[in-house]
Parts: structure tokens; C-alpha cells; sequence
């Protein structure tokens, strides 16, 4: 048997291929921003695209888990806005900010085993619409805890940096190697690729699909509650439009790097692309000057493209037909 080269290896892991082609797509999109205008590659720039890559990359993580059980998380938007709120809402209270952190954590968990069953149970479409504190926005959260823990609190999650970088891209990557580990070192996701691959046959093979799809929605919600900290720490306060179009980015940052919308395909590498991509758009897009609902509308046909690569893909187009006799 010909030993296959270890480049025919790492394109044959599945999901390789996306995530390669997503790189490839970054590295022509910023340089072609920069010769555009040369701001996009000074260090500032470089700097504040990590720290916001950084937030659609978490987000992302968490629904490129549901997606390749082949299910979709449609309250990642209410939950990070929840996180945020809740978060706002006690420290201005005067609780103190580790306390409030892991109310709000509890309370993501909450939403997280809920979808979980609602999906891998009873197959209903998971969607939470969450309105806290009267649908508006909180005082800032100095003015509960004080301006020392207040400031403590951004520093940690949103301005503050370590070794030269902003700490949410440090949070990010952290985020990024545990699950990163568990969906391809372990038997819980391989138990994941498996559902989304032929739910049926990994039934028969003692898969628990309840549990391992509320495993999914777990990962989902602790990833939009940590973005909820990371926006509340960003504002000073809870936002009541926190988390608006976060279902958007989050299947973004997933389907441009190859993780697949219908199920069983994908790596969080790609993820990691699709954010990168998603975010050196945005911010090039806007460095250039081009309207709010142009970038929209460039990055929303780049997905659209994405999905449909996908489909014909998976349906077989490009696949070798075998020769007529």
C-alpha cells in the first residue's frame, strides 16, 4: 500500500481543506486592504483587529459545536446580551464583580441545558428571547462597585493587556485550545462529529444524542457569556443592545472556515480563519470607508457563498464521475 505524503494527510482530516482555504483568503484580504491603505498594517491596527477578531472567535466556537451536530444555536444573541446585562445589573447593585460574574455564569448554564434538551429531545428549534432590567441600559458599574473595581473589571476582559496584547485576545485563545482539545481529542467530540455525521448510526453505536447535543449547547452558552462579559466590559455598563446580529457573526466566523452547516464536518482551525476573515473585513472594509450596509452586505454574500460551496460539496458535484464502459 503507497504511504500517502504528509501533505495528502493533512488535507485528508476533514475539514482541513476549508480552514486552509480560509487562510489562504485572509492573508489576500489584508494585504490587498493594506496596499489600499497602508494604516490597515500599522501595530495599533494589528492590536485592536486581535482584540476584536477575538469576540467572534469565541462566539464563533460555540456555534461551530452546535453545527456539526447539525443543529444551529439562534440564541447566542439573547444569551450574550443576557450575560452582559445580568453582569451590569449586579455590579451596579454593589456586588461584588467575582460574585456577579458567577451568577451570570450560572444563569448562561441555565439557557445552555435548557436548549440542549428542547433540541436533543423533543427536536424543537432553539430560540430564548431574553429581556432584562426593562430593556434598557444600566448605570455604569462603577457606580455600584466602585471606580477601583469597576476599572479592574474593563482591565481584565477588555482594556488591560499582558505581554503587549489586549487581554480578550489572551481569553480567546485560552477559550480556543481547551475546546479545541475536547472536540478532537476526546470521546465527547467525537461522539459530536459522529451525530452530525448520521445521527441514526450513532445511536446504534450507544451515542447518547441528548446528552452530547446538551454538551453542544453548554459550549455555547459559556461562549456567549464570556463575549457578554467582554461587551460589558468594553461599555462600563450593560447595554440593552448587546448581542444584537451575534447569531450572524457566530455562524460567520464558522461556515467561512469550513465548518459545515449541515453537520459532521469542520475544524475549530477553520473557525479561527472564519473570525480572522471575518473581522480583517470588517475592518478593512471600514478603514477604506465603505458604508455600514456594504460591509453587511460583502460579508453577507462571502457567507451565503460559504453555505453553498458547502452544499455542492457535500452533494457530490466535484466528486470524480467513474468512466462509461
Amino acid at each position: 500500500m503507497k504511504k500517502q505524503s504528509p501533505l495528502k494527510r493533512i488535507f485528508a482530516i476533514r475539514g482541513m481543506g476549508g480552514a486552509l482555504t480560509a487562510f489562504a483568503g485572509l492573508i489576500i484580504i489584508y494585504i490587498a486592504f493594506g496596499i489600499i491603505n497602508p494604516a490597515v498594517f500599522s501595530g495599533q491596527n494589528v492590536m485592536n483587529l486581535l482584540r476584536s477578531m477575538s469576540k467572534y472567535l469565541i462566539i464563533g466556537i460555540g456555534q461551530s459545536y452546535v453545527l456539526i451536530t447539525g443543529n444551529i444555536d439562534l440564541s447566542i444573541g439573547s444569551v450574550v446580551g443576557m450575560s452582559a446585562m445580568i453582569a451590569a445589573t449586579l455590579m451596579t447593585m454593589g456586588v461584588n464583580p467575582v460574585v456577579a460574574i458567577l451568577i451570570t455564569f450560572v444563569c448562561c448554564m441555565i439557557i445552555g441545558v435548557l436548549n440542549g434538551i428542547l433540541v436533543g429531545k423533543w427536536k424543537l428549534p432553539p430560540f430564548i428571547a431574553t429581556l432584562v432590567n426593562g430593556n434598557r441600559n444600566t448605570d455604569a458599574i462603577a457606580s455600584g462597585v466602585g471606580k477601583d473595581a469597576g476599572e479592574t473589571f474593563q482591565n481584565v476582559f477588555y482594556y488591560g493587556k499582558t505581554l503587549g496584547v489586549y487581554n480578550t485576545f489572551w481569553i480567546a485563545i485560552i477559550i480556543f485550545i481547551v475546546f479545541f482539545f475536547l472536540l478532537s481529542k476526546t470521546r465527547t467530540g467525537r461522539h459530536i462529529y459522529a451525530i452530525g455525521s448520521n445521527v441514526d448510526a450513532a445511536k446504534l453505536s450507544d451515542v447518547s444524542v441528548v446528552k452530547t447535543t446538551t454538551k453542544t449547547y453548554l459550549v455555547s452558552a459559556f461562549c456567549s457569556f464570556v463575549v457578554g462579559l467582554i461587551l460589558c466590559g468594553q461599555a462600563g455598563m450593560g447595554n440593552m443592545e448587546a448581542g444584537n446580529m451575534y447569531e450572524m457573526y457566530a455562524v460567520a466566523a464558522g461556515v467561512i472556515g469550513g465548518i459545515s452547516p449541515l453537520g459532521g464536518t469542520g475544524l475549530l482551525l477553520g473557525t479561527l480563519a472564519g473570525a480572522s476573515v471575518w473581522q480583517t473585513l470588517e475592518n478593512g472594509l471600514n478603514m477604506i470607508g465603505a458604508q455600514v450596509g456594504i460591509q453587511r452586505l460583502v460579508i453577507g454574500i462571502i457567507v451565503v457563498f460559504a453555505v453553498l460551496l458547502d452544499v455542492v460539496v457535500r452533494n457530490g458535484v466535484f466528486k470524480k464521475k467513474p468512466a462509461k464502459n
